[in-house]
């Protein structure tokens, strides 16, 4: 495994910093609703990286107020191209009245910009999944199902330091997460990613270093290169609400790290297995 910085800790926590009031994450609900949108644009950020923009006057009212969010997405049967919804009942979504079975997988929302009526999703691709094969063929003109997002999970962010752990699949939430952090607040990011070519540049107000550990060819989640490189980076000591995303079992083991070798308390640690190695269509949640 490769890293583009040395290690590095962020700044001690300020000694003038008052008491932390209680600062727990919520979770709040959102009505469910299922949206047919129409793709309006298409762009590839890097090699494994393509975004694909979303519009249309369904898209009236979405809101997703928590980095991590999760929608699900609905994509066309690729054999007839017709692409199927649930319904939003009063106990859930209710299966087509045909009996159908849509194919769907979760994704955050990365963008949404009221104003200009558009959602963006970022989709990684390393896999011959159908959300991959569905994003590689992407093209203005097509549509897409969107369910949700159903509920955030909202983070404070006032705390000194902020560290986002992930893999590519992570790293539409940790953009997300480091635009909205103030200026003052510190934020260590460790990326996985599978070389230099698939880096992308964060924006944040906050005092930011990012260290990247490259896969260089290997399968993704063969290895926990991103707990091998934490071991030899120094977050701080207090005040520290940390955050992980990646390959299911990846996850708990560094959360494992961060509470059990870290002192990290329990609280202040997020982490969700957002893929597994061997399955389809899988999210785990650690700890919560």
């Amino acid at each position: 495994m490769n890293a583009s910085l040395p290690p590095s800790a962020l700044p001690d926590t300020p000694a003038s910093l008052p008491p932390a009031a209680d600062r727990s994450p919520r979770r709040v609900r959102h009505e469910l609703r299922f949206r047919l949108l129409d793709v309006v644009a298409v762009r590839r950020l890097t090699p494994r990286m393509i975004r694909v923009t979303l519009g249309g006057e369904a898209l009236e009212g979405f809101h997703s107020p928590g980095f991590d969010d999760h929608v699900k997405l609905f994509f066309p049967d690729p054999a007839t191209g017709r692409l199927v919804l649930p319904t939003a009942g009063p106990d859930g979504p209710a299966p087509p009245a045909d009996g159908a079975k849509p194919t769907m997988r979760d994704y955050t929302p990365r963008r949404h910009d009221a104003a200009a009526g558009t959602l963006d999703i970022d989709f990684a691709v390393h896999d011959a999944g159908p959300a991959t094969t569905w994003a590689a063929q992407a093209a203005p003109g097509q549509r897409l199902g969107v369910g949700g997002p159903r509920g955030s999970f909202l983070v404070p962010t006032d705390f000194a330091g902020h560290l986002l752990v992930g893999d590519d699949t992570a790293l539409p939430a940790i953009a997300r997460r480091l635009e909205e952090l103030p200026a003052g607040s510190r934020a260590l990011v460790l990326a996985e990613v599978d070389g230099p070519e698939d880096e992308i540049a964060f924006e944040s107000a906050a005092d930011l270093r990012t260290v990247w550990v490259h896969r260089r060819g290997a399968a993704p989640g063969a290895v926990n290169g991103l707990l091998e490189r934490l071991r030899g980076l120094e977050p701080p000591a207090d005040d520290l609400y940390a955050w992980v995303a990646c390959e299911s079992a990846a996850a708990k083991a560094i959360r494992a790290h961060l509470v059990d070798a870290r002192g990290v308390p329990p609280k202040q640690v997020k982490a969700a297995g957002y893929w597994r190695r061997g399955d389809a269509a899988t999210h785990d949640t650690h700890g919560d």
